[in-house]
């Protein structure tokens, strides 16, 4: 089973204040994490998403996407960053997550949901997969069964 682990603000009185400057320690810790799920062989992707990049929020409005103002309204609704696992559990993503560091203020909160798969979905939901995506069907859902 996929999940992703997303990072971010927490949203109670009890703030972590992030880190004034580059905070080696913090950073080695986090590199750290990455290579131990690197190394059990779990990890397929990990980035943090850079608060201060360019970024824009497109909507549907009406049946049509349209850009609004963004990306993010609030600092509570940015994400700081994700992991994307493959573990044989929703418990063992949690144990993966309760493991993570935490220090940057923009990841007091981790998220932890399942990514759709293949065994998730009907035959002929599979079937319409296949027949409108073949070679991303093949690629990356048919090589995850």
């Amino acid at each position: 089973m996929r999940f992703i682990i997303t990072a971010q603000a927490g949203t109670g009185d009890a703030k972590t204040d992030p880190p004034t400057g580059f905070d080696e320690k913090l950073f080695t810790a986090y590199m750290q994490f990455n290579e131990a799920m690197h190394q059990a062989g779990i990890l397929i992707a990990s980035e943090g998403l850079n608060p201060a990049a360019r970024g824009a929020r497109v909507a549907v409005s009406q049946g049509k996407r349209h850009l609004v103002d963004g990306p993010f309204a609030e600092s509570k609704e940015l994400v700081g960053g994700f992991y994307i696992i493959e573990v044989k559990s929703l418990e063992e993503a949690i144990e993966w997550a309760l493991r993570a560091p935490s220090g940057w203020g923009s990841d007091d909160v981790l998220e932890v949901r399942q990514l759709t798969g293949p065994g998730d979905l009907p035959p002929e939901i599979l079937k319409l997969i296949q027949s409108a995506a073949p070679t991303w069907s093949a690629a990356v859902w048919q090589a995850r069964e």
